[in-house]
């Protein structure tokens, strides 16, 4: 018998409820859409192209997926900051070690 979302709902409502019952800081019900969202969250973080992003969601338009379903926050535009700020780095360092090709000048050559 394939699992339903009402399957899936009851387990995560059970591991809630046991975590509930230990710990003091109390954790809020899970659904298996909340997991659509969080999947969401983690593909885009992890950098995959929006558009192919979309398809897999099922989404027809990708404003669903990238404002819906997307949830990134200030953590998430600092690292991406970081990460061009790297990549500049690297481009200034490679176009130090590049030789730049030496240009003909007239002194160059000797007229016969």
């Amino acid at each position: 018998m394939p699992l339903v979302a009402m399957h899936w709902e009851h387990r995560f409502n059970s591991m809630v409820g046991r975590y509930n019952n230990i710990y003091r800081v109390q954790m809020s019900n899970i659904t298996p859409h909340v997991c659509r969202h969080t999947y969401c969250s983690n593909m885009a973080r992890a950098g995959m192209n929006p558009k192919t992003l979309q398809y897999l969601m099922g989404h027809s338009d990708i404003s669903v997926t990238m404002n819906t379903y997307t949830h990134l926050g200030l953590d998430d535009a600092k690292d991406e900051m970081i990460r061009l700020q790297e990549l500049e780095d690297a481009r200034k360092e490679v176009e130090k070690t590049t030789e730049k090709p030496k240009v003909a000048t007239q002194s160059m050559f000797r007229a016969v």
